[in-house]
């Protein structure tokens, strides 16, 4: 029972410590969606979409996939006509660059800075639309989508309305985030005191030895990977109180994350679109593996360089 009552303890701090990001956060985000401030964005954005092979209102999709999330992305997406290529860059952008304030934020809380988060999401989503747009010659013919709700939202009228709007989002956001962290933190909880965290360390060493982080990562990356970005950051954040993760390996372990989270989820609810899914799922891990490292060899180069420069130094000096 003790093991279990920490395991509480430890999930309802971490639900605390996300839910005060999340919840302000869902709740502005909400209330802007019922303004013009996000068409106003999407006519701004409409002149880029051409150069990533989309049309002008392709923008609308990938402005609400991200300030709200990928459901409200894919609701407008099928109120389209798109061809299979351009729902399929849209896809695959949005799998990088969703959710933007609230994950940046949480990443953020962590320690990671959101001008690195935001940079490699937004880099990501727009340079894999220009090499698909570029690269792949198929997919001309108009997209089939599968029998799947609009996700079109119910008309809210009046100001005090439209703020309960947003707080009943931003609530459910934290109850439906609570009831995956408080379990999840209560099974590594166990899994600690039980020594089979160490174990679960080791099976995934092989993996983060190739990525160039510590064994110490092993259960951020899988919670992330299979979870989400969010969830990520909450168990980095006990892991950093707890273990001692280096700030090298934290960001290590979040470019990772950014490229590559809530890989099912964020993969299976794309099917009713009526694209190919495996290059979809194949595209993010690839990016994520080859992204990581690709940093971590440039970031051990960098720190040999600096150590040989301040060894040279003390010789010198000692001369």
């Amino acid at each position: 029972m003790g093991i279990l009552k920490r395991g509480l303890m430890v999930g309802l701090q971490t639900t605390w410590t996300l839910g005060k990001i999340i919840f302000p956060i869902t709740l502005i985000i909400t209330i802007l969606g019922y303004t013009p401030v996000l068409e106003w964005l999407a006519q701004l954005l409409a002149p880029v979409m051409g150069w990533i092979g989309l049309p002008g209102e392709a923008a609308i999709p990938l402005i609400l996939g991200n300030v709200l999330n990928l459901y409200a992305a894919i609701g407008a997406i099928l109120t389209m006509e798109l061809s299979v290529k351009e729902v399929f860059i849209l896809a695959v952008m949005l799998s990088f660059s969703h959710n933007l304030f609230v994950e940046s934020a949480v990443a953020a809380k962590v320690g990671i800075r959101m001008s690195v988060v935001l940079a490699v999401r937004l880099g990501l989503a727009f340079f894999s639309a220009w090499i698909i747009h570029l690269f792949w010659q198929g997919g001309s013919e108009i997209a089939q989508y599968g029998f799947v709700s609009s996700g079109k939202e119910t008309e809210v009228s009046g100001w005090l309305a439209v703020a309960w709007k947003g707080i009943e989002s931003a609530t459910l956001g934290i109850a439906q985030l609570a009831l995956i962290v408080i379990p999840l933190m209560i099974f590594i909880q166990i899994m600690k005191e039980l020594n089979w965290l160490k174990v679960f360390s080791k099976w995934m060493s092989p993996f983060t030895k190739m990525l160039g982080i510590r064994e110490n990562t092993s259960t951020t990356l899988a919670s992330g990977l299979f979870f989400g970005l969010a969830l990520g950051a909450g168990v980095m954040i006990q892991a950093v109180k707890e273990d001692g993760v280096k700030k090298k390996d934290l960001y290590l372990v979040f470019i990772f994350l950014v490229a590559c989270h809530a890989v099912i989820e964020d993969t299976l609810i794309f099917i009713p679109l009526g694209i190919p899914i495996w290059p979809l799922l194949i595209i993010r891990i690839v990016t994520a593996i080859v992204l990581t490292m690709v940093i971590a060899f440039i970031w051990n180069r960098y720190e040999k360089k600096q150590k040989q420069q301040v060894t040279g130094k003390e010789a010198v000096n000692e001369n």
